[in-house]
């Protein structure tokens, strides 16, 4: 099953799965016990993981998820007292929607992007202070995580056979066969790895700042062009 597959399941299933538990909620004229409990744990700890994962802790989302939990006797749930989990539900219902609207790969991508950004700002930093090396290394570092986040998005697989994960260039000559970008883009890229290994390997004398300097440019192109 592909990642896709996979989230598309989870969202229904917690979708699904807050609107029973309402529904349960609403016939109890006491508070929910046992197993009833138990599924409501389970899906509270769910629901949370899956919003820091799509969304992450600074958004509306993970603010009203908070909120809720921080209800007084949060787990006193019956027919009169069931408000914080209508609030969840609410947000797993709002999870449904941004996934159905196509609107959750903006998310992941501006969140994605701010992260590469933040990145690139240090190499530049590094670069303009001096240290090529070390700035060879997070840009190549950023590089690669970007083609690891294009792969999961054109289904393909990150991971060799034996679960060792694969590094920039195999990622490198699938994307370019699965004709995500060209080969004069898969050429560059084979190029800049090259530096970022040196750089990795404590091989500096291979490279110089200028080399680097050009390596940061088309790595921010790179991620703008693709992964914003």
């Amino acid at each position: 099953m592909k990642v896709n597959e996979i989230m598309e399941k989870e969202i229904d299933d917690l979708s699904a799965e807050g609107n029973k538990i309402l529904s349960k909620a609403l016939t109890l004229g006491d508070d929910m016990k046992g197993q009833d409990l138990s599924n409501v744990s389970s899906w509270v700890t769910r629901l949370g993981q899956l919003i820091r994962q799509l969304y992450g802790t600074k958004s509306q989302q993970f603010a009203v998820y908070s909120s809720a939990l921080e209800t007084h006797a949060f787990w006193t749930i019956h027919s009169n007292y069931h408000d914080q989990i209508s609030q969840l539900v609410g947000v797993a219902t709002s999870i449904k929607h941004d996934y159905e609207k196509g609107l959750l790969n903006n998310i992941r991508s501006l969140i994605q992007a701010d992260i590469f950004s933040d990145f690139l700002e240090m190499g530049e930093y590094l670069l303009s202070e001096g240290y090529k090396d070390a700035a060879a290394v997070i840009i190549g570092a950023v590089l690669e995580d970007g083609l690891k986040k294009l792969c999961e998005r054109n289904g393909i697989p990150i991971l060799r056979e034996n679960g060792r994960p694969l590094t920039i260039e195999p990622l490198n000559r699938a994307l370019s066969t699965a004709k995500v970008y060209n080969k004069l883009i898969q050429k560059q890229i084979t190029t800049w790895a090259h530096i970022r290994n040196k750089a990795a390997h404590g091989e500096y004398d291979e490279y110089n700042k200028p080399q680097v300097e050009m390596m940061l440019i088309f790595v921010q192109n790179f991620t703008s062009d693709y992964l914003t």
